[in-house]
Order: C-alpha cells, then sequence, then structure tokens
C-alpha cells in the first residue's frame, strides 16, 4: 500500500548465543535487518550488567550494518567516546535518570553519531515534548529495562499510540522503536499501535530453527496487519 508504513528489525544480541555471537549477527544480517541493537548495562543503571566497548567492536568487525547502542547505564556521555572508538552509529539514551538530556543530545550530535531516547513503561509519553524534536528516534520501552526473556506489558500500547500521534504531528522522520518481549504476537499489536522499529532477542536469536526463521516469522505476522509492511 502507497500509505504502508515500513517496520524495521533491529535484534538484540542480548539473546544471541555469546559463542557464536559473529555467526548469530551474520544470520540475523542475512535474514534482512536493519541494524544490530546492543543493551549496554552496568548494573547500577538497571539490576544487571551486560558488556561494554570490547564486545561493540567485535560485533562491529562482523558486520556493516548500524550498530544501536541502548546504553542502560549511569552517565552514559563518559563512555561515549569509546564507544564511538568502537563502532557504535547512534545511541539510545534513558529520559529517566539523565540530569542533563539535552546536554547529552548535544554531546552525540558533536559526534556526529545518531541519537534517541528511551523512556521506561512508567514514564509518560508527555516527558518528550520538548525534546522529540532533537532526536532520531523514540525507544518506547515495553518491559522494565534490564534483563531479556521478559513478557510485552499490554499496558504501554496506548503510550505507543500518544508517542506515534506526538511524533506525527511535530517530528514525522522520528522512528518510533519497541523493546521488550516483542514477539509474533505482539509485534503486530505495537505496529499496529504506531512502532515502525521492532528490537527482538528471543523471538530472533532464541528460534528454534535460527535467526533467519524468527526473523521470517515475525515479517509473516506483521505483514499480516494491514496497513503496514515489513
Amino acid at each position: 500500500m502507497n500509505n504502508a508504513r515500513v517496520v524495521k528489525f533491529a535484534p538484540s544480541i542480548l539473546s544471541a548465543d555469546f559463542a557464536r555471537l559473529g555467526e548469530e549477527v551474520a544470520a540475523a544480517e542475512q535474514a534482512g535487518a536493519d541494524r544490530i541493537h546492543l543493551d549496554v548495562m552496568d548494573g547500577h543503571f538497571v539490576p544487571n550488567i551486560s558488556f561494554g566497548a570490547v564486545v561493540v567492536e567485535a560485533v562491529r568487525r562482523t558486520t556493516s550494518l548500524p550498530l544501536e547502542l541502548h546504553l542502560m547505564i549511569t552517565n552514559p556521555d563518559d563512555y561515549f567516546d569509546d564507544f564511538v572508538a568502537a563502532g557504535a552509529d547512534s545511541f539510545l539514551v534513558h529520559w529517566e535518570g539523565n540530569a542533563n538530556l539535552h546536554r547529552t543530545i548535544q554531546r552525540a550530535r558533536h559526534l556526529n553519531k545518531g541519537i534517541g531516547v528511551a523512556i521506561n513503561p512508567a514514564t509518560p509519553a508527555s516527558v518528550l515534548e520538548e525534546i522529540l524534536v532533537d532526536v532520531d528516534q523514540v525507544l518506547v520501552m515495553t518491559v522494565n529495562p534490564g534483563f531479556g526473556h521478559q513478557t510485552f506489558i499490554n499496558t504501554t500500547l496506548a503510550k505507543i499510540g500518544r508517542v506515534r500521534e506526538m511524533i506525527d504531528r511535530r517530528h514525522p522522520q522520528c522512528d518510533l522503536e519497541i523493546d521488550g518481549g516483542v514477539n509474533a504476537e505482539t509485534a503486530p499489536l505495537g505496529v499496529a499501535a504506531g512502532a515502525n522499529v521492532l528490537v527482538a532477542g528471543t523471538a530472533i536469536f532464541g528460534a528454534s530453527q535460527g535467526a533467519e526463521a524468527g526473523m521470517k516469522h515475525l515479517r509473516q505476522a506483521i505483514e499480516q496487519s494491514e496497513p503496514y509492511e515489513s
């Protein structure tokens, strides 16, 4: 359809087999991923620790796809230089706990990197009003950040719709991404609510027949949800 919203996929390596990380990323790229999503956690901002610049650098060597870093860390600005050197293309930083979000955005711009703002399930869409026009992307968390394999929080669907309306009205070029519990059942709901970028970990890398089959399953589910396309 001419007015269809193209859906992009951002496989999250948090659910990949790290013993075969290069193969997993290559499989996701082969399956048509638009970008690779890397969840960086420090054990302070969220109650979990994941990985740092060394893993980002390793992933960079395996793919030409854009690498988006979801920084669930305290003082993300302090790590921008290291992540840029490792090969990051864009950053997602949280509205929650950021002492000066606008300064963080300016810092990313100075480094010529993409920048987006993430909001947790309990954070209202209204916090985006003053910052929306300055970012490339909004990430609505559909689970509480910190761990993979969580269940999609259905009450976030209404907020996705509110963010979509805000984007369409004020900054149509901005992507609207969702992250958490995205699978063949919930992905069409998120897209119908207004999302155009889907982060999926378990649904892709945890698929019994591999990442390519997992991506195909997600695409098939989305394609049944008109007027959207993938």
